[in-house]
């Protein structure tokens, strides 16, 4: 298992050790599978030169500050990603707080001045269409000559495509918030997976239905309204369960202007209720909709549970998939 990466959260935080470094640059939201290429790359790169693995990210997204308004909703928090980077052997990652003040500088001033002279770069990897400086202004092809004068390798890494489509945070978004949660999880190498607390609930489905835990997910993107096969766990002790989870807003008990994530255990929970959970998304079993009263919701709901365990029965007791399994 790669160590945990060191993460530095302002330019006046980066060590004097962070370079010489190989490193990469961009948002890296849900670190998806074209993510991963070019986190492989780097780690490659430095490993054969004896440098530092590195990332530089933002935040916030540099849309919330340049067009809040086409700003996207993002699926993880920075410490989120970071610890997904990790996977991938990043050794330390620089969060850079993108203000009005970075947005303004050229793509040679962003270069020569945090690249080169802070990160200590002598190779940066990008993807195709990767832009970088005030409005975009830099390219590929300028970070190449803006390499050979600075002295760093420039390698740009081909976007990875699944059945089709080339994955991309957006079409990743796409795919989460129209239900297609086993596609994205080919796009991810991995299940998409929300985190929070566990909440209180409204206590109906304690007393009327089945006992729920009631996730606050931190992430802004959310899949469909809906029931889906789900795998949760424990963050505090790593306890896991099989499990089904409704994503709606409660019709059959009238309805709630407050989404709710409610999460059944398959299996009885044995200690302690958690305080914190991650919940991973792997098919989606059906809409959302009102029952005549709880007792056909409990029906549905005991229905559900065979289908989810009839699911997990047919991946022989699943346990957690390699990233390959998703290439």
């Amino acid at each position: 298992m790669s160590a945990p990466c060191r993460v530095f959260r302002g330019l006046d935080q980066v060590p004097p050790d962070f370079g010489p470094s190989a490193l990469t640059i961009g948002n890296f939201d849900g670190v998806h599978a074209g993510h991963r290429r070019i986190l492989r790359r780097v780690r490659q790169i430095a490993e054969s030169h004896g440098w530092q693995t590195a990332v530089l990210t933002f935040d916030p997204h540099p849309t919330k500050v340049v067009a809040p308004a086409r700003a996207p909703k993002l699926m993880t928090l920075p410490e989120q990603r970071c610890a997904l980077m990790g996977q991938e052997g990043v050794q330390q990652v620089l969060i850079l707080p993108f203000t009005a003040e970075v947005a303004r500088l050229s793509p040679e001033e962003f270069v020569e001045h945090i690249l080169v002279q802070k990160l200590g770069a002598r190779a940066v990897v990008v993807g195709e269409n990767f832009r970088f400086g005030h409005k975009k202004a830099g390219d590929t092809r300028l970070l190449e000559s803006l390499g050979q004068r600075l002295g760093f390798t420039t390698e740009i890494v081909p976007a990875v495509s699944c059945r089709g489509i080339a994955v991309s945070s957006s079409a990743l978004r796409h795919l989460v918030e129209s239900g297609a949660v086993a596609r994205a999880a080919r796009f991810l190498m991995r299940p998409y997976a929300l985190e929070g607390e566990v909440v209180a609930g409204h206590g109906v489905g304690k007393q009327k239905t089945v006992p729920t835990l009631n996730l606050a997910a931190q992430s802004e993107v959310l899949p469909k309204r809906g029931v889906y096969v789900t795998r949760t766990t424990d963050l505090e002790d790593n306890r896991s369960w099989e499990s089904v989870t409704n994503i709606g807003y409660r019709p059959t008990f009238g309805g709630s202007h407050q989404l709710s994530i409610e999460t059944f255990l398959l299996d009885p929970l044995a200690g302690e209720t958690p305080r914190v959970i991650r919940v991973e998304f792997l098919w989606r079993l059906r809409e959302e909709r009102k029952f005549e009263n709880p007792d056909a919701l409990k029906t549905q709901i005991l229905k559900d549970a065979g289908r989810a365990r009839a699911y997990f029965r047919r991946f022989n007791k699943w346990k957690r998939p390699s990233v390959l399994e998703y290439i």
